[in-house]
């Protein structure tokens, strides 16, 4: 069994495997010092509505009080926020570890860096989502005005699954609102989807999706209450800074890494390095040695 395990998946597979594990691990890590900060993530909710109002882009709560009645445009916004979201990202990074390994290399540092990214505005800037807003000014602001306590929750009501559910309190982080890795990650993948595809055949088919996916978030995460347009704001910087800092880690990082293992009494441990780590990162100093 052990030896048809390892013919299944290279060592290089089971470190992929073991970052997804660290990554989750960290978000667990941030949900658990954020989940405490009800009222904090509350008023931070208000300064965005209140940041929003000044700025005349607040109608997020005309949206979500315009579609509750409309079950079926709400059920669609409703599967375009959860299905084209995680579903579309593991199985479009799957076919890019197996199919352009350099590409994957590059697209899966930009998401992990924005992540951990995303991670610490989390911590620092808890932020509730417009669903939470009853519930908490029910305990810190009774008075608070409708258009605070008025958004209606479209997914625990016609998709049967809620962020606040019992089931799903343990895999939630209930206060990241801001930034929204909803539409922040849709445009990486957007990005992602042109890229793979660029001058492809198939490109007349991959180039519209990978337009359409970031652009339909932007009325799902706001029409089914799940964020603000600000939020969606952050999430688009934060996921476009992945892509430096992606790209500084391939310049700067790798390459020492590569070294220092390679002078280590363990230079195997290469093989070790996720993805086309050691490749990509061998590819510089060879071009600049030539030039």
């Amino acid at each position: 069994m052990g030896q048809r395990f390892r013919g299944m998946f290279s060592r290089r597979d089971l470190v992929e495997g073991l970052l997804v594990g660290v990554a989750f691990l960290l978000y667990f890590a941030v949900r658990g010092a954020v989940i405490d900060r009800p009222e904090i993530a509350y008023r931070h909710a208000l300064d965005i509505i209140d940041a929003q109002r000044y700025l005349g882009i607040f109608v997020e709560d005309d949206i979500n009080r315009w579609i509750a009645d409309r079950q079926f445009l709400a059920q669609t916004a409703n599967i375009v926020y959860f299905w084209l979201h995680f579903p579309l990202i593991i199985a479009f990074g799957i076919y890019l570890y197996y199919g352009q390994r350099k590409k994957y290399t590059l697209m899966r540092d930009a998401f992990l860096l924005s992540g951990a990214i995303a991670l610490v505005i989390y911590w620092l800037y808890p932020v509730a989502p417009p669903w939470a807003l009853k519930d908490l000014a029910d305990r810190f602001d009774p008075g608070a005005p409708s258009y605070v306590t008025g958004f209606f929750d479209t997914m625990q009501a016609y998709l049967g699954y809620g962020y606040q559910a019992q089931s799903t309190r343990a895999f939630v982080n209930p206060y990241a609102a801001m930034p929204s890795l909803h539409f922040g990650w849709d445009l990486l993948l957007g990005i992602g989807i042109v890229w793979a595809s660029w001058r492809q055949p198939w490109m007349w088919l991959t180039l519209p999706i990978g337009i359409f996916l970031p652009l339909s978030q932007i009325p799902a995460i706001t029409a089914t209450a799940n964020h603000f347009f600000l939020d969606a704001a952050a999430g688009m910087a934060v996921a476009l800074l992945g892509f430096p800092a992606a790209l500084a880690l391939r310049r700067w990082a790798y390459p020492p890494l590569i070294a220092a293992l390679e002078r280590s009494p363990w230079p195997s441990l290469r093989g070790w390095l996720p993805a086309d780590t050691g490749e990509s990162a061998e590819v510089e100093p060879k071009a600049g040695v030539s030039g």
